[in-house]
């Protein structure tokens, strides 16, 4: 652990010894640190949270209190081997959020990107891979195995079935449940989850161009709205409308999908 001199750590934070806590962190009231826990630069640890197992966590997050991040997987399969989670830069992780590290079925590593916010009580299992500039709302929860692609969005009180892949830039209205692959680009909302159409103010912030959102609006109208079966509608997509990396991005997501895609 660094030197006591160049952290911030409240007289009643339990830190342990082993920890490696870099310059600059900030331990609030409370908090419990423990072994095996890296916590990068700059870092804050609000009052009541617990971070355990084989945690990292990159410089210039922000944990509010109560969370509890880096606890068993709570799955029965699990028997005590060593898992990792992985939490990148810059992220938010509002009031007791709780974030599960792998296991050796899914690869043994929880990951979280960089510029995240995750808001109250929201939950992200066992072997989740979750991307960049990801938004999850309060007390949304993602069961284990769940890919999340940069840039999406999903709402309040979500639920997100197991092995799911949620597709870039892609938003996920409040209260609906996701048992199918939610598209990249895409609005989905309901229960189960359909796709409504482009999350247009998304691709606007995300700057895409007018061009790329021209040729995505066409694929849409084929993959979703044209009446045929998913296979024939990619393969119409294929020859009828203009490729760009947005279109081939969306392409290769839906043939990889192993669940089927949300429509």
């Amino acid at each position: 652990m660094s030197s006591t001199a160049s952290l911030a750590l409240h007289p009643t934070a339990i830190v342990d010894p082993e920890a490696t806590i870099a310059e600059g962190v900030e331990v609030g009231p409370y908090a419990v640190v423990g072994p095996h826990v890296r916590v990068g630069p700059r870092s804050k640890i609000g009052a009541h949270c617990v971070l355990e197992g084989y945690t990292t966590i990159g410089a210039d997050c922000q944990i509010f209190t109560g969370a509890v991040i880096g606890s068993i997987p709570q799955d029965l399969k699990y028997t005590g081997e060593k898992s990792e989670l992985l939490i990148g830069d810059r992220n938010r992780i509002r009031e007791y959020v709780t974030i599960n590290p792998g296991t050796k079925g899914g690869g043994g590593k929880t990951v979280i990107g960089s510029d995240c916010l995750l808001m109250a009580y929201a939950h992200v299992a066992h072997d989740c891979l979750i991307g960049n500039h990801i938004i999850i709302a309060n007390s949304a929860a993602l069961a284990g195995h769940i890919l999340v692609e940069d840039g999406a969005v999903i709402g309040g009180l979500v639920g997100i079935h197991q092995f799911v892949r949620v597709g870039r830039l892609s938003i996920i209205g409040g209260c609906s449940r996701v048992v199918q692959d939610a598209p990249p680009y895409a609005t989905c909302v309901g229960y189960p989850a359909k796709v409504f159409g482009l999350n247009n103010e998304g691709l606007r912030r995300a700057g895409v161009s007018a061009d790329a959102k021209d040729r995505l609006h066409k694929a849409f109208r084929l993959l979703f709205h044209s009446g045929l079966s998913m296979s024939h509608a990619v393969e119409k997509v294929a020859q009828e409308v203009n490729h760009c990396p947005e279109v081939e991005h969306l392409l290769t997501f839906i043939r990889d999908s192993k669940r089927g895609v949300c429509r």
